[in-house]
């Protein structure tokens, strides 16, 4: 029987042996835990679903890094714009508190001069008691009549000098009231201020974080090629909107093409990121890029390099927040990774009119403007059309 087995064996193809070989694992499996076949058979169909979660979690995170990268720099621009609002609450707050300072130093001015006039007066009262008035009157009025008006005019003057303390007093305890409200309000705006800052620093540490596991899955090749392809299909849809926007009603702007190397830069900076093709080192595969990113400081005012259209005005996968703008004549333009977009889909916008404002949304790790120069959807090197300097 085992020379008839050998024999069968000797004459199977590879494929056939390998599946008898495991069969015959199996059964020894089997026979080595025959008290519980039951028991190994589940251990076995929860191990394969374990090693399909993992498999099934590793390609939904490999498949999903632009779109993490992405729903970061939204969270980090909502708390921008928070921290920005909480910013402007608390310099009116500060400006509403130099205001009523002047007020409280101009009041208490007053109030000190009324202050010496009644330390005066009781001065007086102490002298020549409560009736102090009348007597100084009768001393010093050389007739009754003259009295008369001169009492009928010290009443008024009593009156005016009452109303006057009494209003300056008022008015002190209202301005110190309002002084401690803002002064807890300036508390209040610091605390929320200071919370906003935190919550900037945690999302901006999730990034960091985000985008150091970035680079370790770029270490790998399979990830690598995934994200690329992200961006692939990310560029197609790029280049769908800007043919879209050159059907229909377009802009009827002419001149670009004659501008070659004399548009104003969009941003001043430093180009860090270059146009063109290039290799990547570590898996030495080709790499084009569009576009170039010009390294600025965050804030600064992003501007057309002419007129022309808005076709595009929101954020698009991997190029955080864009605008697109088209020139006419089968020319447009492209500035992304802004922090902010002044503009809306429509608006006809003038030579260095400002876009929108540099910030940190696109994909690298620097605050600056990502930007492309296209004619009918190829990229063109905006470096060979941007001035000198």
């Amino acid at each position: 029987m085992n020379r008839v087995c050998r024999r069968s064996i000797s004459f199977c193809s590879p494929l056939i042996c390998s599946c008898l070989l495991f069969l015959i694992g199996f059964s020894l499996s089997l026979t080595c835990h025959a008290s519980s076949p039951q028991n190994e058979y589940q251990r076995i169909q929860k191990k394969i679903k374990t090693q399909k979660q993992k498999l099934k979690q590793v390609k939904k995170y490999e498949s999903s890094i632009l779109s993490d990268i992405d729903a970061t720099n939204r969270q980090m621009k909502e708390v921008e714009n928070f921290l920005r609002k909480y910013r402007t609450r608390l310099a009116n707050t500060e400006s509403k508190m130099s205001y009523t300072e002047r007020e409280i130093s101009a009041s208490r001015k007053a109030i000190d001069q009324h202050r010496q006039w009644i330390k005066r007066k009781l001065r007086t009262i102490h002298k020549y008691g409560q009736n102090a008035d009348v007597i100084l009157l009768l001393l010093a009025s050389p007739d009754i009549s003259q009295l008369i008006r001169t009492s009928k005019n010290l009443q008024y003057i009593t009156a005016h000098e009452q109303k006057q303390v009494s209003t300056y007093q008022t008015n002190l305890t209202n301005l110190q009231s309002k002084e401690k409200q803002l002064v807890l309000l300036k508390r209040e705006l610091t605390a929320n201020r200071e919370k906003v800052l935190a919550e900037e620093a945690s999302l901006a540490a999730k990034r960091k974080q985000k985008e150091q596991l970035l680079a370790s899955v770029k270490k790998k090749k399979s990830s690598h090629t995934m994200m690329l392809k992200e961006m692939e299909e990310s560029a197609k849809k790029l280049l769908d909107i800007i043919k879209k926007s050159d059907e229909g009603d377009v802009f009827s702007g002419r001149g670009f093409a004659g501008l070659k190397g004399r548009l104003p830069w969009p941003v001043e900076g430093k180009v860090i990121i270059p146009y063109g093709s290039q290799k990547d080192l570590q898996f030495n595969t080709p790499v084009f890029r569009s576009g170039t990113f010009i390294e600025s400081q965050s804030g600064s005012a992003a501007k057309a390099v002419h007129e022309g259209e808005v076709v595009f005005a929101e954020w698009f996968k991997g190029y955080g927040q864009l605008v697109i703008v088209n020139h006419g004549e089968g020319y447009h333009t492209l500035y992304g990774s802004l922090s902010e977009i002044f503009l809306r889909v429509g608006d006809i916008i003038k030579e260095k009119q400002i876009v929108g404002r540099v910030g940190n949304s696109g994909l690298v790790n620097s605050s600056g403007l990502y930007f492309e120069l296209r004619y009918k959807g190829k990229p063109l090197n905006p470096i060979h059309w941007l001035r000198r300097k």
